[in-house]
């Protein structure tokens, strides 16, 4: 397609059409598709909002996408056809577990297979754009959001950026059943001031380019067709009016050559930051900032005719805008082919998919005297407010679909182990009495999904004052106890954790989170998720984070010995309940001293793309196989400006069986062992770093190289 040639024949009002995006959830479809058959619309968002339930609304209906599809291609002047997008978050059809449980299982080619059959579900009923990867940094839990997230490491969550923007786009945009990836929401929006969505953010430059924007950069270098502006302000400017952080930076250093569409009502809610009197001001704020498609505000196809008639706008800076989206149709073949069949999935193999990624992210936070994997010949009780919900254990962002068929956990543990003695129980009294005869008890606790995700933030992540009582009252029985814990977000679990014998941290995993969990409890798979995010001991504790600065009196912080160091609180250790990086297995790791390579390179030869190469030996000393995830950290021990403790460089997840050992290798080059000082510049600086390689970020096994001058 000429794209060039084809804006020329275009009207200024099909011009802005091509930048307007429309909401669309099937009951409106004859008011939809006048508008279309109008010119009025560009592309559509599928209606639906993020929480289980909204399926009447939300639910796909294949065959009206392909007659709307049909309406812009045959019943309109130039046959432009449509981008349908729709929020395919963690599953469309079948329901993975949520984004940071996934980012717990340290598997970047686990995580793009997943995406890679998300992303046929969504081609088969007619989705070629997804609002996928959420991509925001966050050190706060309290955030809502932070469900979202890929955790709070910069390094781990662009390994995982690619491989969701691969998995949705396959090897090229171009090639049939491609989905449009969106790498969202550029930028800032997960450090909202207190966690209270849509807040206030302060950012500064240095922690702006060496945490907020690495995951952005690696979407983009992966291909990324498109982002989507967050709603935030950041340092007294709304993002989406900065042309700064837009044009100059997302584009200019970072090379991005897509469109950037707008969050939901991000441009009119310019004038609740005070910076646009009325819509048509914050059209042209947007458009000159460098967005490209408005979604769902009407504010560009309402005003920019107007805008470019009075000259506050140019014609050429709209063709600018409507060149980026055309061309991601004409990548993506819709011109020469906009309807598509394909092949049903397979969602059986999908859901295994599913339990399998879920098991990889289960994390094993306590295991006192090796009470899991239980016994099948045990008796066993089972209670606490989510053992017997169904549905509330799969997080947000789910659409009730013909595939979606969750279990509650006593369905799904019975049905795993029906000749094992289990009673369940709901209320707490009968629980009581049953405890007393039963080997164990299994407490399964949570949070629902509608208090995590867009809008929920909270002012506590305590465990629910019923459910810690609940603990107490059944600990007195004197049986040993397992916490099921089904949350979206990590949890202060100080208070309580003294109740548990056991605890295994399941997330929201998706439509196979309550049986994947009975298979994980009966050692049927191993639990080997890590924990993407630090788990503090108490609400007070935020922010605490495993990539903190030095400070100036004491040193260690997060990595104090006894926890009493000067700048922690006078009623709470810092150290973290669980570090970043952390996770139990069903058997024991045994780590070898570091073998470098070389102990010392050259600062030229770093440039030059020499690296340092090591390696570590794992043995698992243990009677199970298992999976262990290896971690490689750095500290650069005197550098010019101040950096993080520990910083994450390498990971590899490696299956041993008992007995045996596996030499794991990494390798430390120019991209690793520099960071971005003023405005964005990389810089890798002459000097001794120490390299930890473990089992999460307090890792013990050290060596030492240095940069030579």
């Amino acid at each position: 397609m000429d794209i060039y040639k084809l804006i020329k024949e275009m009207t200024l009002k099909e011009k802005i059409a091509q930048l307007t995006q429309i909401s669309f959830n099937f009951k409106n479809f004859e008011e939809v598709k006048e508008k279309i058959e109008n010119y009025q619309v560009g592309s559509l968002i599928l209606g639906g909002s993020a929480f289980v339930g909204d399926g009447d609304e939300a639910a796909v209906e294949k065959h009206k996408i392909r007659e709307l599809q049909k309406a812009a291609t045959e019943n309109t002047r130039l046959g432009i056809p449509l981008l349908f997008g729709r929020d395919v978050i963690h599953g469309h059809e079948t329901i993975f577990p949520v984004n940071l449980a996934m980012a717990a299982s340290f598997n970047p080619e686990l995580l793009r297979l997943c995406y890679d059959r998300i992303r046929e579900e969504a081609a088969y009923d007619g989705i070629n754009w997804t609002f996928c990867p959420m991509l925001d940094f966050c050190h706060d839990p309290r955030w809502g959001r932070i469900i979202e997230c890929q955790g709070e490491d910069p390094y781990l969550a662009s390994k995982l950026a690619e491989a969701i923007v691969k998995g949705f786009q396959t090897d090229s945009l171009s090639n049939e059943g491609a989905v449009a990836a969106c790498a969202k929401h550029y930028i800032g929006y997960g450090a909202s001031e207190g966690g209270r969505d849509y807040n206030h953010t302060e950012i500064s430059d240095y922690a702006l380019w060496n945490n907020y924007i690495p995951a952005f950069r690696s979407a983009v270098d992966s291909g990324v067709a498109t982002v989507m502006n967050s709603f935030n302000e950041m340092n007294g400017i709304p993002v989406a009016a900065s042309r700064r952080l837009l044009t100059d930076i997302l584009r200019g250093r970072l090379g991005f050559d897509g469109f950037v569409i707008s969050d939901w009502g991000a441009i009119s809610q310019l004038k609740n930051h005070c910076m646009a009197e009325n819509d048509a001001d914050a059209a042209e704020l947007a458009l000159k900032a460098g967005i490209d498609m408005d979604m769902v505000d009407d504010c560009y196809f309402n005003h920019l005719e107007e805008l470019v008639a009075s000259g506050r706008i140019s014609e050429e800076l709209i063709n600018l805008s409507v060149e980026r989206v055309l061309k991601i149709k004409d990548k993506m073949g819709l011109f020469e082919k906009p309807i598509r069949s394909f092949s049903r999935p397979d969602i059986k193999e999908n859901a295994k998919l599913a339990g399998k990624m879920c098991a990889e992210t289960a994390v094993l936070l306590k295991n006192e005297g090796n009470l899991l994997p239980l016994d099948k010949s045990q008796r066993i009780t089972v209670t606490g407010p989510f053992a017997g919900v169904v549905g509330e254990h799969s997080g947000s962002w789910v659409i009730l679909t013909e595939a979606y068929k969750p279990q509650s956990f006593i369905d799904a543990i019975r049905a795993y182990a029906p000749n094992t003695r289990i009673e369940y129980k709901d209320n707490l009294a009968s629980s009581y009495l049953a405890a007393r005869n039963s080997d164990v008890v299994i407490c399964a606790l949570g949070e629902p999904p509608y208090v995590t995700g867009e809008m929920h933030s909270v002012s506590s992540i305590e465990i629910p004052e019923a459910q810690k009582q609940l603990l107490i009252d059944l600990k007195k029985q004197g049986k040993k106890i397992v916490g099921l814990l089904f949350f979206g977000r990590p949890v202060a679990l100080q208070s309580v954790e003294p109740f548990m014998d056991a605890i295994l941290y399941m997330w929201h995993g998706g439509v196979s989170a309550t049986k994947t969990a009975a298979k994980v409890l009966f050692g049927d798979a191993e639990p080997s998720g890590r924990l993407p995010v630090t788990f503090p001991r108490v609400t007070g504790q935020i922010p605490i984070y495993y990539n903190a600065l030095p400070a100036g009196r004491d040193v260690n912080g997060y990595y104090g010995d006894d926890g009493k160091y000067m700048r922690n609180y006078e009623d709470c250790s810092g150290t973290p309940m669980y570090p970043f990086g952390y996770g139990l297995s069903y058997t024991e790791f045994e780590y070898s001293n570091i073998t470098a390579e070389n102990s010392e390179i050259s600062l030229e030869d770093i440039k030059n793309g020499r690296k340092f190469k090591f390696t570590v030996e794992v043995k698992n000393i243990g009677n199970r196989p298992g999976a262990e995830v290896v971690q490689l950290y750095i500290h650069d021990v005197v550098a010019s400006r101040v950096r993080p403790l520990r910083e994450l460089k390498g990971f590899k997840k490696v299956y041993i069986k008992p007995g045996e050992k596996a030499a794991v290798d990494f390798e430390l080059g120019y991209a690793e062992l520099g960071y971005y000082i003023e405005n964005g510049e990389y810089t890798v600086e002459a000097g001794n770093f120490r390299v930890y390689i473990g089992g999460s970020s307090l890792a013990q096994n050290s060596a030492q190289i240095r940069i030579g001058d």
